[in-house]
This record gives C-alpha cells, sequence and structure tokens, in this order.
C-alpha cells in the first residue's frame, strides 16, 4: 500500500469514527456512565476539534428544545472527497 493509499485510509477511518460519535449523540450526550459514555467522551475528544471547524461555518440549528447539527454532514463530505481524491492518486 502506498503512503497516499494509507492517508486516504486513515482519513476514511476518522469519518467512521465521526459517523460512530453522531450516532452515539444522539443516546449518550446528556450524560452518562458506563463503557458508552466513555467510548462517546474519548470520539469527543478525537471528533471535536475537526467538527468545531464546521461548526463556525454551519451553526447548529435551533428547533424548539432541541436542534438539528448539520456540520458533521458537511465534515464528512469533506473528508470523503480529500480521501477520495488521495486515494485517486495513490
Amino acid at each position: 500500500m502506498s503512503v497516499l493509499g494509507l492517508i486516504a485510509s486513515l482519513l476514511n477511518l476518522y469519518a467512521f469514527l465521526i459517523l460512530i460519535y453522531v450516532i452515539l449523540s444522539w443516546f449518550v450526550a446528556g450524560g452518562g456512565v458506563g463503557g458508552m459514555y466513555d467510548v462517546y467522551r474519548t470520539l469527543a475528544a478525537i471528533c471535536e476539534p475537526y467538527l468545531s471547524l464546521f461548526r463556525r461555518i454551519v451553526p447548529p440549528i435551533s428547533l424548539g428544545s432541541g436542534g438539528v447539527d448539520f456540520s458533521p454532514l458537511l465534515a464528512l463530505i469533506v473528508l470523503q472527497l480529500v480521501a477520495g481524491f488521495i486515494g485517486g492518486r495513490g
């Protein structure tokens, strides 16, 4: 595997981690204890620095008592575009 192929694979792995983080946020974002919350906090430490870049561009939309955050979608699209570009070159 080339270096560019490895980088593309790591970007795809990071995109997968973001997806898992977003799904877990639906269940444990309010707090909690146990293994699932520990995984959520670990993924937050890994994913939030990257996602916060996109929250500056697309802030969460408030809908009554909840909200919708489209920044992970934009972040995943960018990751996939970059991974595809790099992977196509390798």
